[in-house]
């Protein structure tokens, strides 16, 4: 079944061990082997690196004329978990990846968090095994496909907080996790953010930087709600 992925994907695998640890959730991995580094997420981790430099090159090429702050944008919709995701169901990945039982029948299979990391994962399995050109070929054939010609569908809460606050000057903005809860195939992060040391915002999500994006979204809407 595995060779339909391949096949989906383009992309045959030398080693197909790493395709077979980007298919495996961390659910699976403690339920099986009781061993989370058996799991995708070191993968997860590379791929997430990966992708960002290679959107992020592509766009710097392909828009001399536009400014950083909309390149920022830009990227943070092509990389978000709805993006890919929306990537992961035209690959149909969500039926190889293994999960516990559990997050099987709780609908992880489904569920965007999970598929989005295994893009990433997978991302990162065919840079180890094919190199830079190959992780570089499944960026380009299926995420920056779908570019936005207008704004951004979704929106970089960080870097818009941060540009509205430099409109004056000696402004410090630090995120803080303040508590993180849930089992290791679902947790749930709570991050705060402070300007000048007095917290303007709270934000949960499941990972630190989706709950800090969380956290920025409440900062703008309490601080600029003009620009919310």
């Amino acid at each position: 079944m595995i060779k339909d992925l391949e096949q989906a994907l383009g992309y045959h695998f030398h080693n197909i061990t790493l395709l077979q640890n980007a298919l495996t959730h961390s659910s699976y991995a403690n339920e099986r082997w009781r061993d989370s580094l058996a799991s995708n997420e070191r993968l997860e981790f590379l791929g997430d690196s990966i992708l960002g430099m290679i959107t992020a090159e592509h766009l710097y090429r392909t828009f001399p004329q536009r400014p950083e702050g909309e390149l920022t944008r830009i990227r943070a919709d092509l990389v978000c978990e709805t993006s890919l995701a929306r990537v992961a169901n035209r690959l149909n990945l969500g039926e190889y990846l293994l999960l516990g039982h559990g997050e099987d029948q709780g609908g992880g299979r489904k569920r965007n968090s999970i598929l989005a990391d295994a893009v990433e994962s997978v991302l990162a399995a065919a840079y180890l095994d094919g190199g830079f050109e190959a992780a570089s070929d499944l960026v380009h054939r299926f995420i920056l496909v779908d570019i936005p010609a207008e704004q951004p569908r979704n929106v970089d809460y960080k870097t818009k907080l941060q540009e509205l606050v430099q409109q004056r000057k000696n402004q410090m903005i630090h995120y803080e996790l303040t508590a993180q809860s849930g089992p290791d195939h679902a947790k749930e992060f709570c991050v705060e953010v402070r300007l000048n040391g007095e917290v303007v915002g709270n934000g949960i999500g499941s990972s630190k930087k989706r709950a800090e994006q969380d956290a920025a979204r409440a900062a703008i809407q309490k601080l600029f709600p003009r620009e919310a």
